[in-house]
């Protein structure tokens, strides 16, 4: 008898415990609490900022949000959820350079596209 050939484990826990399946990704699995906890850990651009800290992936989200809330069409709720989760899925990617993004092409942006999908419907977001 052959053994049965499982496929790759492709999921993460998650802080609150939730387990996100990278391939198949589950709004019900998404947490507000974790995308905050895991953006104001990731840094921007590798980390290859000035200055003592890094900048956050969640300093940067909150950037978008202020300035784009203050423009016309940006200042309702729905909208400024829009501008704080738009990179959102770097929660669990992290802030990978444009570069390497072009690098690795589709399969990248498969994952980026299916977990952001994800992240729209948890929040009731129109799909991207």
């Amino acid at each position: 008898m052959t053994a049965s050939k499982q496929p790759p484990r492709a999921w993460q826990r998650m802080l609150s415990g939730r387990r996100l399946d990278l391939l198949d990704p589950s709004p019900l699995d998404v947490e507000i609490a974790d995308i905050a906890h895991g953006l104001a850990r990731v840094a921007r651009w590798n980390g290859q900022t000035h200055g003592p800290h890094v900048f956050s992936v969640a300093q940067h989200s909150l950037l978008v949000e202020a300035i784009g809330g203050g423009l016309p069409g940006g200042d309702g709720p729905a909208q400024r959820l829009e501008l704080l989760l738009h990179d959102a899925p770097e929660y669990v990617i992290g802030d990978i350079i444009s570069p390497l993004k072009a690098a690795i092409g589709d399969a990248y942006k498969s994952v980026e596209r299916r977990l952001l999908g994800a992240i729209r419907r948890r929040f009731d977001l129109a799909p991207p």
